[in-house]
């Protein structure tokens, strides 16, 4: 089909839906791609693409016979942000042989790779673990939905697109802990080596033997809602810039990591150009069971593949980059983690290490919308003309709304001037929606009004909560008790920054941009009341970490500073399982840091 056009072409259709509805949609013909786009784009059902470009190789598996032992110099389980990174950097010498594992498949999908479409991905089994965390009083007994990605890139292949080191703090905090060469100092080199910074519409294509990330800024494309938030900031004497932030303190647009109008995941930047090496081995949809262990020292994997059983040798190391909630949950399947948990499931104790799994935090935010009186993304995105000019704009220069995040402004500041760090990420978006709609949150539904969000959460909030098998069957998702808002410290950070929000929206700026009052009366509730409001609407930021936490002693930690497991050879955590405390900001660049510093420590220990 591609061969009978030359050029793109576009046919404006009816399309008949299988409920019988007719919608407008459109046709596109081209080259590399035939694409049929519809109105109601924000179901995925409603899309089909057949994309003819080039596909990620993925290496034969033909030779594998269940149960033959296959050798490898390194095994990387989780072919997420972390495992990406490790896949490149161990076989860009050539002189090691690395398998790596992915439970998911690949990410050659149309909605992985179209910026906006984590409002799909959010709930699409066939990338993304949708877990549900056990009931928590915090939260008034919600269970909280944890997405988590279930492909290859991982979460950055279904996360918001938002790219944020966080505060310098936040490392100096883990060398403190006892971890020399994790100061910022330190760990801003390894960002540096890695980061390609550009704006929208430069030129952001690499030498293959130069992987990088390429991490956007968008600001001439983000909604110019932009200028109200900087103005209000400004009123209220915030630190704020009108070009991007990536860290510290400060508010400003937000980069975002796409590369010219694609997501830029972490395979994306590092495994596909890696893919073509012979000595890198991608399996996908592998279910891996367990690490096995002999003598104190990891030696294989157990995986489950095509309904086969398949053991992989590591000659050298098992490296888990599975996240932070699958990482602990397979340290525990293989009978390293708290006795008691591991004999309730039925497997055997190998290292009694009750750290494996505690010590979790998360981000937690809660969304406040204004009804504007003028034009926002909602008149875009929430409106079939608007969707189906937004589709011709993306399928056929790769630009407009599609292109981004809807998470366009925000940073990191403080709740009041007595703090002493900022306390506070704000997100500032041109597009609002009700968190959840039919039981679903609905990314993808803007409110039928002109609106727009402000929303924060806690930087470095100090409950903790922790993650624990169920049984013996790696299948089965694991228990997840966040204990959301269980130190009074959280508590007092809600309400100081929920007031932070009543100043905002009381700026000339904000209230000049008001087509009605907000829909949250902040000024008229009391402390309790913000609380409460909070516990019954909030929603987690997708941050989770902290669960096999980096440390010198192992009665406190999991792993040591070089991210080896306390009291074991050969096994290695390097995702952002190992944070000793949560990052003040978004967690996937932080993880992509730690991810090459594992590197290096892993090929100078070789």
């Amino acid at each position: 089909m591609a061969g009978l056009c030359p050029g793109p072409a576009i046919a404006l259709v009816l399309l008949n839906l299988a409920d019988g509805e007719l919608v407008p949609g459109l046709i596109v013909y081209g080259p590399q791609r035939v694409a049929c786009w519809c109105a109601g784009w924000a179901d995925e059902n409603l899309f089909q693409v057949t994309d003819f470009s080039p596909m990620l190789r993925l290496r034969s598996l033909s030779v594998l016979i269940g149960g033959r032992m296959q050798d490898f110099d390194f095994i990387i389980i989780g072919a997420g942000s972390a495992g990406c990174v490790l896949a490149d950097k161990l076989t860009a010498s050539g002189r090691h042989k690395v398998l790596l594992l992915e439970a998911g498949p690949s990410d050659r999908r149309f909605w992985v790779r179209v910026p906006i479409g984590y409002g799909i991905s959010y709930h699409d089994a066939r990338v993304n673990w949708k877990y549900q965390s056990e009931p928590d009083p915090g939260i008034v007994g919600r269970r909280m939905y944890f997405p988590r990605g279930r492909v290859v890139g991982g979460s950055s292949s279904i996360n918001a697109l938002i790219y944020h080191r966080g505060q310098a703090r936040d490392y100096d905090d883990w060398a403190a802990a006892g971890n020399p060469g994790w100061d910022y100092a330190s760990v801003a080199k390894i960002y540096d080596s890695f980061e390609q910074v550009g704006k929208v519409g430069s030129d952001q294509k690499i030498a293959t033997d130069e992987l990088r990330l390429s991490v956007t800024d968008a600001t001439a494309s983000y909604h110019p809602l932009k200028e109200r938030f900087a103005d209000m900031c400004e009123q209220m004497q915030m630190p704020v810039s009108r070009n991007p932030v990536m860290e510290g303190h400060s508010a400003g647009p937000y980069f975002i990591t796409t590369r010219q109008g694609t997501r830029c995941s972490s395979a994306v930047a590092f495994l596909h150009p890696a893919a073509k090496r012979p000595n890198l081995t991608v399996m996908t949809n592998v279910t891996v069971q367990r690490i096995g262990i002999q003598a104190r020292r990891a030696t294989h994997v157990d995986c489950l593949h095509a309904g086969r059983q398949i053991t992989f040798n590591a000659g050298r190391e098992v490296l888990l980059t599975a996240g932070a909630i699958n990482s602990p949950q397979l340290l525990q399947l293989s009978g390293i983690g708290p006795q008691d948990v591991i004999r309730d499931a039925g497997l055997e104790v190998l290292l009694d290490q009750p750290n494996v799994g505690s010590h979790m935090q998360d981000h937690l935010g809660v969304n406040y919308i204004y009804k504007a009186n003028r034009p926002t993304l909602n008149d875009v995105l929430g409106k079939w003309p608007g969707r189906i000019l937004a589709g011709i704009e993306y399928l056929t220069r790769r630009t407009g709304p599609l292109s981004l995040s809807v998470n366009q402004f925000g940073g990191l500041v403080k709740s009041s001037p007595d703090q002493v760090y900022p306390d506070t990420q704000l997100y500032l978006n041109p597009l609002s929606y009700q968190s959840f709609y039919k039981g679903r949150r609905a990314l993808t539904k803007p409110d039928k009004f002109s609106g727009f969000i402000m929303s924060f959460n806690s930087c470095r909030p100090v409950s903790e909560g922790h993650v624990r098998i169920r049984s013996s069957d790696p299948a089965l998702p694991p228990a997840i008790t966040p204990n959301y808002l269980s130190a009074q410290s959280d508590v007092d950070d809600v309400i100081r920054m929920a007031r932070l929000i009543l100043r905002m929206q009381q700026t000339p700026a904000i209230r000049e941009s008001l087509s009605a009052p907000p829909l949250t009366s902040l000024e008229n509730m009391t402390d309790k009341e913000i609380v409460n409001d909070f516990r019954q609407r909030c929603v987690t930021v997708f941050h989770p970490c902290c669960t096999a936490r980096m440390g010198p002693d192992p009665r406190t930690s999991v792993v040591d500073g070089r991210l080896k497991v306390h009291g074991l050879e050969g096994l290695r955590v390097c995702d952002a399982s190992v944070f000793p405390n949560i990052t003040s900001a978004n967690t996937n660049a932080p993880t992509l840091a730690v991810a090459h510093r594992a590197a290096e420590m892993i090929l100078a220990d070789v």
